[in-house]
């Protein structure tokens, strides 16, 4: 059984609700084994015999039916989530803090030219590399909320999807995975 790491977008916000013991019903209610989430964010783990896609495909498609609006899914595999723990461009930096340091999951390849669009469109202070299929961004003192990065944008060029978690959520992940071995 592989264990995925599904990462839903954009919920528990206006009219978006969707309630994290409703979440876990609903996966254990799909035949996905041992559903585990993390604060009220869309922080997901779940053991499955299938593929990240089908993983992705049956998670939206269940959303959608029993919640009534449209979710993006993004899924990696638990195994691999410990090389985004281990490829933060910021992981050493002694001026990045943790909530202000995002990975930023697409939900397919990051476009060409996505990196240099956002780092023109960057405010004073923010920090964007891309390391391991992902987008890092360092939001710096302005924080999230005093971004131009807004989550249209980063989709709009990076051509899918895309969700954000900051580093604090990547390393509790990875140490919910760690814990199912």
């Amino acid at each position: 059984m592989t264990v995925f790491v599904a990462l839903l977008r954009a919920i528990n916000v206006g009219k978006r609700q969707l309630p994290m013991a409703e979440l876990r019903k609903l996966c254990a209610e799909l035949g996905f084994d041992n559903p585990e989430t993390y604060i009220a964010s869309g922080n997901l783990l779940i053991g499955a015999e299938a593929s990240a896609d089908d993983v992705r495909s049956t998670l939206e498609k269940a959303i959608t039916e029993r919640f009534g609006f449209p979710v993006d899914v993004i899924v990696r595999a638990g195994a691999d989530w410990a090389a985004y723990r281990d490829c933060n461009p910021f992981a050493n930096d002694p001026h990045a803090q943790a909530k202000m340091v995002h990975l930023a999951l697409p939900r397919d390849p990051i476009k060409p030219g996505a990196i240099e669009a956002l780092r023109e469109r960057a405010v004073s202070g923010e920090r964007i590399e891309e390391a391991c299929d992902a987008i890092w961004i360092d939001y710096g003192d302005s924080g999230v909320a005093g971004s131009k990065l807004t989550p249209a944008y980063i989709d709009k060029v990076s051509g899918s999807p895309v969700t954000g978690r900051n580093w604090n959520t990547v390393l509790k992940l990875q140490a919910m995975i760690e814990a199912r071995a």
